[in-house]
């Protein structure tokens, strides 16, 4: 397929064009800056600028731009931040496709969400079908799945990404925990009950592929594992995996001192089941929490499937 691709500069969108390039596919990346390299072209989503003429020679539109959430400390700034650089590009995107004529306009658009969706579930399970929750996170999930909205519209397929924690040493949840548990400092967050919508990084690339190929996939798809796990149980099977003590306790109110307000996030619970996945047959490689974390730290074996 001819993919345009936005947000492939992350840790998930770099892995993932490089896999689905191996795939076959061919691959155009959407850049801020003016285009420098092969593949590339420069678009300003801040502006709603993107070239019809990119959109409309592609098959599949996959976006993950998005500014971390968990990068810096929660000021009013950052948090506008956080908003506006997943519905700017979310919007700019779906408008260029629902301006198309309908035998231009790409097959499918995969955009990028989150279980942040859910809010705080304690420990009830969810699916898809589950309504949003409440919570800053929750808000901008709300808003930013309703930005591809108009692509829907147009007759384009839209299956929307709700990713929870891919499980990779180089990026994401784990990088910044590594050295901390490698030297025995390893800790559950608060009581520690709260549940985690971890997966393999692998299985996640995999999940995206399925959904690439899959056109009557449309709506929301949770990309996490079907066995989620409380904090404590994360805690102590990474621990395990690197053969490490993982014994210390981070109490709630010193998480608040050190986070702010994204230390709420931190603690929330979220068990999160991939309901469409299973029921449209996906096979997870790392299905339990061990196997996935130790393709995760095991520097022999490749962490990308």
């Amino acid at each position: 397929m001819r993919i345009l691709m936005a947000g492939a500069s992350g840790f998930l969108g770099t892995s993932l064009a490089e896999r689905l390039r191996r795939s076959g596919h061919e691959i155009t990346l959407l850049v801020r800056r003016p285009a420098e390299n092969p593949g590339e072209a420069s678009w300003k989503p801040s502006a709603g600028q993107l070239d019809p003429a990119l959109v409309a020679a592609a098959d599949v539109v996959i976006n993950l731009a998005g500014a971390g959430v968990g990068d810096k400390r929660w000021t009013a700034r950052y948090k506008s931040l956080i908003r506006s650089s997943r519905v700017d590009t979310t919007g700019t995107i779906a408008s260029t496709i629902s301006k198309l004529p309908a035998a231009d306009r790409p097959r499918a658009l995969l955009q990028s969400s989150a279980v942040g969706w859910y809010g705080d579930t304690g420990d009830r399970e969810v699916t898809e079908e589950a309504p949003a929750g409440t919570g800053f996170l929750a808000d901008v999930c709300r808003v930013w799945e309703a930005a591809a909205r108009p692509a829907e519209d147009a007759g384009t397929r839209v299956a929307l990404l709700r990713t929870g924690l891919p499980l990779d040493a180089r990026g994401g949840l784990l990088k910044p925990q590594m050295p901390l548990f490698r030297a025995g400092a390893g800790a559950k967050l608060g009581g520690g009950k709260q549940w985690v919508p971890w997966i393999a990084f692998a299985d996640w690339l995999s999940a995206v592929e399925f959904v690439l190929g899959r056109d009557d996939l449309a709506g929301p798809v949770n990309l996490v594992g079907p066995e989620p796990a409380t904090n404590a149980e994360f805690t102590r099977t990474l621990g395990k995996v690197l053969n490490r003590p993982a014994l210390l306790q981070v109490p709630g109110l010193a998480l608040q001192v050190a986070l702010g307000e994204f230390a709420h996030e931190a603690l929330r619970s979220q068990r999160v089941l991939p309901g469409v996945l299973q029921r449209e047959g996906f096979t997870f490689a790392y299905p339990d929490l061990e196997s996935a974390l130790r393709v995760a730290v095991d520097a022999e074996r490749p962490a990308v499937a």
